[in-house]
């Protein structure tokens, strides 16, 4: 049986990952595409300089997740492509929404054959898979939470993946306790580790917040995007497994707990700030 994969780390805050999530936490708002200018604006109050603005979204303009297009005004701007679109849209069900998962929900299964003379693509495959959250039950046999299977639909067709992928959904049967298995077949402490990492950076802000009577539009946009940034990396690295298949220590509802505090507090004030109207 294959390792599970390692989790991801929680972001670090690249300027190509910043601009994603602030083109999912407030790009999708804007009628027509987003001025560059605005862009070099809105990342420098991150942290973010306007030379490395112009070549992360170049970058992203080459892995076709950015389309450049003129303002009504026409000043040089960037909208999302459609894949990007859909890809947001997909996260927005992880990041956002926190429905507690049940054990009874059952399992999706993705099973693949690759050719040996298209081996580059079983390693594309497992690596979207892995990034999806899913976890190794045997060689060629990925399994997560059934409620994934759209997204993992919608993933497999977006890069030409489907072909090579059978997808399953059902119960475990045993023979192990379920439990024990999701332990083998997810890195469940370093899943934790990820979730106490994000405790230990952005718990602090919340609770700084929560000191203050006033929410000024600026530093809610800048403490709202660091955190965004870091959490949308989470769910997919921990798919959401049911609380009674996880240690009971499991950090996974505190870290869910301080971003929805933190979301609560700073989206609408950040959002003053992004639009200019603070």
């Amino acid at each position: 049986m294959s390792e599970p994969p390692h989790p991801q780390p929680v972001s670090t805050h690249t300027p190509r990952s910043l601009i994603v999530t602030f083109y999912g936490a407030y790009g999708r708002g804007f009628e027509g595409p987003v001025p560059v200018a605005e862009l070099v604006r809105l990342l420098g109050t991150a942290g973010v300089d306007a030379p490395s603005v112009r070549s992360s979204v170049s970058r992203l303009k080459r892995r076709g997740l950015l389309v450049p297009e003129r303002t009504a005004g026409g000043a040089a701007g960037y909208a999302l492509s459609p894949g990007a679109r859909q890809l947001l849209d997909d996260g927005d069900r992880r990041i956002y929404v926190h429905e507690p998962p049940r054990a009874g929900d059952g399992w999706v299964l993705a099973v693949f054959s690759v050719p040996e003379t298209e081996r580059a693509k079983r390693h594309v495959l497992r690596s979207r898979l892995a990034g999806l959250g899913f976890g190794t039950a045997a060689p060629g046999v990925w399994i997560a939470p059934a409620r994934l299977h759209e997204e993992t639909r919608h993933t497999l067709r977006r890069l030409g993946l489907d072909p090579y992928v059978e997808l399953f959904q059902g119960a475990h049967l045993g023979f192990a306790e379920t439990a024990r298995s999701v332990a083998r077949w997810w890195d469940l402490p370093g899943i934790a580790a990820e979730h106490e990492r994000f405790l230990a950076a952005h718990e602090p802000v919340l609770l700084a917040w929560r000191a203050r009577a006033d929410t000024p539009a600026e530093d809610a946009y800048r403490d709202y995007l660091l955190a965004l940034d870091s959490w949308r990396h989470l769910p997919y690295t921990d798919p959401g497994l049911p609380p009674e298949l996880l240690p009971p220590d499991w950090p996974g509802g505190h870290s869910a707990a301080v971003f929805q505090g933190l979301h609560e507090r700073l989206r609408e004030s950040g959002e003053r700030y992004v639009r200019g109207t603070d």
